[in-house]
C-alpha cells in the first residue's frame, strides 16, 4: 500500500507541474491586458474625478504604452541575464505597487505616473512570459501554453470591459484597478511554483542602445501626444517652451526619428564588432520583415485610435455610463478574439500577402461605413456591423503579421522577434491614442470656430466670455452649465448647444474617414508581405502581446 502511494503522489505532482505554471503565466498576461483595457472604460470617471479633459486621461494610456515600447528590449536582456523567473517575480511586485498608486491616485499626475511605472514593469513582463513557457513546457504542451497566452490577453480585454463597465457605473472607476492589486499578490505567491532558471551572466546589456531606443520612442510618443496642446507648427500658448516660435511637439517627433536611426546605426556597429546587440537586426533586414512591421504598426495604431475615440464619444459626448461603453465595444472585442483564433484556418488556402490586403481593405471599408452611419447612438445595428467588420480585420492582421515575422527569422532569434513585436505594438498604441486625441479635438476646435464666424446669434461679446482657446469634447449638459455663467440669452444658449452637437459629430466622422485613409495606405506594405504557398505559415502563432 505504501509503495503504491508514492507513485500516486508523484503523479499528482506531475499533473500540477503541467497546469499550474500555465495558470501563473496566463495570470501575468491578464495583469497587463486588464489594466490596458480598463483605461478607456474609465475615461468618464477619471474626467469627473480629476477635473481634466479627456486628452489628459489619454496621456495615461500613452505613458503605459511608451514605457513598455521603450524598455521591452531591455526587459528581454534582463530576463536572459538574471533568469525569467526572478525577473517575473520582481516586476509583478512593481506592477502591484503601480496599481496601488492607480487605485488611490488623488490627481491626474499620480495616475499618469502610476501607468508609467506599470509600463516599466510590463516591459519586463512581456518577454518573461514567453521565456517562462519555454522553461516549463516542451513540445505540444509548449504550443498549448502559447495559445493560452494569446487567449488570456483577449479574454482579459473582454473581462475588463465588462467588469470595468459594471463597477464604473454603480461604484466608480477605482475598484477595477483595485482588483489588480489582489491579483498581483496572488500571482507573486504562485510564482514560487515556477521552475527557476539561473540566467546567463555572460549576456551583455547594451546601455547605449537602451538609451537611444528609449529616448527615440519617448520623444516620438510625447511629440504626437502634445501636437494639439502645443501646436502642429507654431507654438501655442499651452506649449512649455518654443524653438524660434516653433512648437516643441513636431521637433520632438523629428528628433525621435533621428535617434531611432542612430540606434540602428549603433546596433549595426555593435554587431559588426561581435558584441551582443540590444536587438538582432536580422529580424528586420529583409523587405518582407519590414513590411510586416509597418503593417503591424498601422493596424495596432488604428485599433488604439478606435478604442480611444469610441469611449470618448459615448461617455463624454453622450454622457452615458461605463457599462454602456462596455456593451457598445463588446461586439468589436469579441470579433477580434474569434478572428485571431480562426484566421489560421485560411493559412492553408491563401498566402499572407492576399490575407493582409483583404484584411486592410476590410478595415478601411468598416471605418468608412462607421463614418457614414454613426449618429448619436453607438448601439444602432449599422454601427455594430461596422465595429464587427473592423474587429475581424484587426484580429486577423495581428495574428498573421506575427506569424510572418516568426517564419522569416531563425528560431534562435525568436526572443528578438518578440521584443520587436512588443516595441512595435506599444509604440503604435501610444501614437494611435495620441493622434486620435489630437485629431478629433483639432477637428472639433476648427468646426466650432468655423460655425462661430459671422454667426448672427452669437455676438462678439459672448465669444470673449467663453474660452475658445481650449475647445474640447464636453457633453451638452456641461456646456449648459458653462453658458449659464455667461450673459447668454436662452436663444444664444440653444445656438451654442447646436453648434457643439454638430461640430462633435462632424469631427468624429472626419476622424473615422482619415483613419480609413491610413488603412488604405497600409495596402502598400501589405503588398510586400511574403507570397508563401498555402500551408507554409506555422499553424500555431506564438503570441506575445502586452
Amino acid at each position: 500500500m505504501r509503495s503504491a502511494a508514492i507513485p500516486a503522489a508523484g503523479a499528482e505532482d506531475e499533473v500540477q507541474s503541467a497546469w499550474l505554471p500555465m495558470i501563473v503565466i496566463a495570470l501575468g498576461q491578464v495583469l497587463m491586458s486588464f489594466n490596458v483595457a480598463s483605461l478607456p472604460v474609465a475615461i468618464g470617471g477619471m474626467v469627473d474625478s480629476f477635473g481634466v479633459p479627456p486628452t489628459t486621461v489619454a496621456t495615461g494610456i500613452v505613458m503605459y504604452s511608451l514605457a513598455v515600447a521603450g524598455l521591452v528590449m531591455l526587459g528581454a536582456k534582463l530576463c536572459q541575464r538574471f533568469g525569467a523567473q526572478p525577473v517575473f517575480r520582481g516586476v509583478v511586485l512593481i506592477f502591484g505597487l503601480a496599481m496601488v498608486l492607480m487605485t488611490f491616485s488623488p490627481n491626474a499626475t499620480v495616475m499618469i505616473a502610476s501607468q508609467g511605472l506599470a509600463g516599466m514593469a510590463g516591459a519586463a513582463l512581456v518577454p518573461s512570459l514567453v521565456a517562462l513557457i519555454a522553461n516549463n513546457y516542451r513540445g505540444r504542451q509548449q504550443a498549448t501554453a502559447l495559445g493560452a497566452l494569446g487567449s488570456a490577453r483577449a479574454g482579459a480585454g473582454v473581462a475588463a470591459f465588462l467588469i470595468g463597465g459594471v463597477l464604473g457605473t454603480f461604484i466608480g472607476w477605482r475598484p477595477a484597478f483595485g482588483i489588480l492589486i489582489a491579483l498581483s499578490a496572488i500571482v507573486f505567491v504562485l510564482s514560487f511554483r515556477l521552475r527557476r532558471d539561473e540566467g546567463r551572466p555572460d549576456v551583455q546589456i547594451d546601455l547605449v542602445g537602451v538609451v537611444l531606443a528609449a529616448a527615440a520612442i519617448i520623444l516620438i510618443s510625447f511629440g504626437f501626444n502634445n501636437l494639439n496642446r502645443w501646436g502642429l507648427g507654431l507654438a501655442r500658448p499651452g506649449a512649455p517652451f518654443d524653438l524660434l516660435g516653433l512648437s516643441p511637439a513636431p521637433v520632438m517627433i523629428v528628433l525621435g526619428i533621428v535617434l531611432g536611426q542612430a540606434f540602428l546605426m549603433w546596433t549595426h556597429r555593435r554587431q559588426a564588432a561581435g558584441k551582443t546587440p540590444l536587438l538582432a537586426l536580422e529580424v528586420i533586414d529583409s523587405p518582407k520583415e519590414r513590411a510586416a512591421v509597418y503593417a503591424m504598426f498601422t493596424i495596432v495604431a488604428l485599433e488604439a485610435a478606435l478604442n480611444f475615440t469610441v469611449p470618448l464619444y459615448i461617455q463624454i459626448v453622450q454622457g452615458r455610463t461605463p457599462l454602456d461603453t462596455a456593451i457598445a465595444m463588446m461586439p468589436f472585442n469579441l470579433s477580434v478574439f474569434f478572428a485571431a483564433l480562426l484566421i489560421v484556418r485560411l493559412y492553408d488556402r491563401l498566402p499572407p500577402r492576399q490575407i493582409g490586403r483583404l484584411a486592410f481593405a476590410m478595415s478601411a471599408v468598416a471605418l468608412v461605413w462607421l463614418a457614414m452611419v454613426v449618429r448619436n447612438d453607438w448601439s444602432t445595428f449599422p454601427v455594430l456591423v461596422g465595429l464587427v467588420l473592423f474587429g475581424i480585420g484587426q484580429g486577423s492582421l495581428v495574428t498573421l503579421l506575427f506569424n510572418v515575422l516568426v517564419t522569416a527569422s531563425p528560431k534562435e532569434l525568436a526572443g528578438d522577434v518578440g521584443s520587436l513585436r512588443g516595441t512595435t505594438n506599444n509604440l503604435a498604441a501610444a501614437v494611435g491614442t495620441a493622434v486620435a486625441g489630437a485629431l478629433v479635438v483639432g477637428l472639433l476646435s476648427a468646426g466650432v470656430m468655423r460655425s462661430l464666424v459671422d454667426n448672427p446669434i452669437i455676438p462678439v461679446e459672448l465669444k470673449e466670455e467663453v474660452d475658445l482657446d481650449n475647445v474640447n469634447f464636453v457633453s451638452n449638459d456641461r456646456l449648459l452649465e458653462v453658458m449659464r455663467q455667461t450673459s447668454a440669452t436662452p436663444e444664444q444658449v440653444e445656438e451654442a448647444v447646436r453648434i457643439n452637437t454638430e461640430a462633435r459629430l462632424r469631427a468624429l466622422k472626419i476622424g473615422l474617414l482619415i483613419m480609413a485613409g491610413f488603412a488604405l495606405l497600409a495596402l502598400i506594405p501589405a503588398g510586400q508581405l511574403p507570397d508563401y504557398r498555402p500551408g507554409e505559415i506555422p499553424p500555431q502563432p506564438k503570441r506575445q502581446d502586452s
